[in-house]
């Protein structure tokens, strides 16, 4: 038995078949440990330990988010709740007229999304499931991303999960999804040529100018940041991620931070939501 076996990432020479069977059984055992390790490195890696955003914080953005009554992003919350008993759209339904009350019917629907509409087989963030039934069930204009109302009906149905564990399933339905926004997460991008792993994988725990860098979870959003002076979705802090690394910045809702965002759930899974959480 002579030749070469060729393996990408291999030379020939390194992978050259020795005449006897004796040798084919001793360099087996390393190849199959090359190949082992290398399927272990491709498999995606959740942060150990796991670490929300607010342990990063300093001691007076804690206590703020701690304080419902000193926590800014409550007028969110407060708005939200509002919204949800107001009537809108051509059949006069409020949310309350088929989901009732809230805080019985929301509780714990965050810790699920995004996941995919059976009825279009589209990957949706808790943003799209509200303008889905706003448009659909309602028959209601729909709302602007990244407008105070949806922030705050967003905001409200989170902050009914407050405290309960990310809990996202990825399955054969939702992988290619997960695959892309994962891919999305390692992809270097922008003049600066990073990563979001650059930064919230490789050196979490690191100061960057006055802050620590975190693991980049986004269990709080919809979140009130002091640089903002208002509310603003996890697309919003995607955003400025790619302002900062001077890449194009995709519009709100597009497909690829929807994927982006699946990742990051599975990367927060067992973390409790803080909805509205507080950040500088």
């Amino acid at each position: 038995m002579t030749g070469d076996w060729f393996v990408p990432g291999f030379s020939r020479l390194a992978l050259h078949v020795f005449p006897t069977s004796a040798h084919l059984r001793i360099c087996a055992v390393p190849l199959l440990l090359v190949f082992a390790l290398t399927a272990n490195a491709a498999e995606p890696q959740r942060p150990a330990p796991s670490r929300s955003g607010i342990e990063f914080a300093g001691a007076d953005i804690r206590a703020m988010q701690a304080d419902d009554f000193a926590n800014p992003g409550m007028l969110w919350v407060e708005r939200g709740a509002r919204l949800w008993q107001e009537p809108a759209g051509r059949g006069g339904k409020s949310c309350a007229s088929c989901h009732g009350d809230a805080k019985t019917s929301m509780r714990g629907v965050a810790t699920r999304y995004p996941l995919l509409d059976p009825g279009t087989a589209r990957l949706m963030n808790l943003e799209g499931r509200i303008m889905e039934c706003r448009e659909r069930r309602q028959q209601a204009e729909p709302l602007r991303y990244e407008s105070d109302e949806l922030l705050a009906l967003t905001a409200y149905v989170a902050h009914q999960s407050r405290g309960m564990p990310v809990n996202v399933t990825i399955d054969w339905q939702n992988r290619h999804n997960f695959e892309a926004g994962r891919a999305m997460y390692y992809r270097r991008m922008g003049q600066l040529n990073l990563s979001c792993a650059n930064c919230h994988q490789d050196n979490w725990g690191r100061r960057l100018g006055p802050e620590t860098i975190s693991q980049g979870h986004g269990n709080a959003y919809p979140i009130y940041r002091l640089e903002w002076q208002a509310t603003g979705s996890l697309h919003r802090r995607f955003r400025s991620c790619l302002s900062g690394v001077r890449a194009e910045m995709l519009p709100y809702g597009a497909a690829q931070y929807v994927d982006l965002e699946l990742y990051l759930a599975w990367r927060a899974y067992g973390l409790p939501v803080e909805t509205p959480g507080v950040r500088r």
